[in-house]
């Protein structure tokens, strides 16, 4: 079943040109990791998904109805947006953020109901909220905050979820933190798409990875076929080498060194440990 298709996408901010008709087509209940290098149009392309920005050329389905047609309230029952840095309300408390979640499916004469109290409990439980629920959202920790919004997202019931780099400025403990919570919601059934910027945890958490450069897709399909040397040093314009991990053999991408640091003898050494009449061979970069 597909749950969002796009062809032809293009778009451009004035004269520059960010996405170049790109076209793809998202199943049920994957985790497909967004990657690429910076300015590549990740970001973008999630604004364009979402209506956050204006539709230029192309097409953009979910579930099989054009974008344009949704007004932003039935999208919101559709789909569901986390930006890269959400604003916070002052003062509010974690246990209103979850409940924000429900508002796409209230109205005038459809205020809070049993099935809004359903979702937000389910929330609260599948992130594990008990010990912050009555505190100020604004006094959490990185990784407790993502997992707050991780929360509204979830109590917002949609099939589709799209995350922009959820594990920025997270440590590596809040960072396992929230892909476990992200690789949840996809397990149950969800469609999650998230731009992510460590190819190491893309790789090892994704099930499928779209890489983006130059306004275009440069390779799409599981994750851990993607991610290969050749497309990291062409994305990224640099040299890595990719070691299995133990256990489970997710890449773990190490990136070269550019260069090293001659060691050179200073001028007072001793002539005893010096050689110039048999010069040395140049050293080589173990590293490479």
């Amino acid at each position: 079943m597909t749950v969002l298709s796009v062809e032809h996408l293009h778009f451009a901010y004035q004269d520059k040109v960010v996405l170049d008709d790109l076209t793809f087509s998202l199943p049920k209940g994957r985790l497909i990791g967004i990657v690429g290098p910076n300015g590549s149009g990740k970001s973008t392309l999630l604004k364009l998904l979402a209506r956050q920005l204006p539709l230029q050329r192309g097409e953009i389905h979910v579930h099989g109805q054009s974008l344009p047609r949704y007004s932003m309230k039935s999208l919101a029952r559709q789909l569901a947006f986390l930006p890269q840095r959400p604003v916070m309300a002052e003062g509010i408390l974690v246990e209103q953020l979850v409940q924000y979640g429900r508002h796409p499916h209230q109205g005038w004469f459809n205020q809070w109901s049993d099935e809004d109290a359903r979702q937000v409990s389910r929330a609260r439980a599948a992130m594990q909220l008990d010990a912050i629920w009555h505190r100020q959202a604004s006094s959490l920790s990185g990784g407790q905050a993502q997992r707050a919004w991780l929360a509204m997202i979830l109590a917002q019931n949609t099939d589709l979820i799209l995350l922009d780099e959820p594990t920025s400025a997270l440590d590596i403990g809040h960072q396992a933190e929230v892909m476990e919570a992200v690789h949840r919601i996809a397990a149950e059934g969800r469609t999650v798409l998230i731009v992510i910027h460590d190819l190491g945890i893309a790789a090892r958490y994704c099930d499928e990875l779209i890489a983006l450069a130059d306004g275009q897709i440069q390779a799409m399909g599981p994750a851990r076929e993607v991610m290969t040397k050749a497309l990291v040093d062409r994305l990224y314009q640099t040299e890595v080498d990719i070691l299995p991990a133990p256990g489970d053999g997710a890449p773990v991408i190490v990136p070269r060194r550019r260069s090293l640091v001659a060691s050179v003898l200073p001028a007072s050494a001793p002539s005893a440990t010096r050689t110039p009449a048999v010069p040395e061979p140049a050293q080589k970069d173990t590293t490479q």
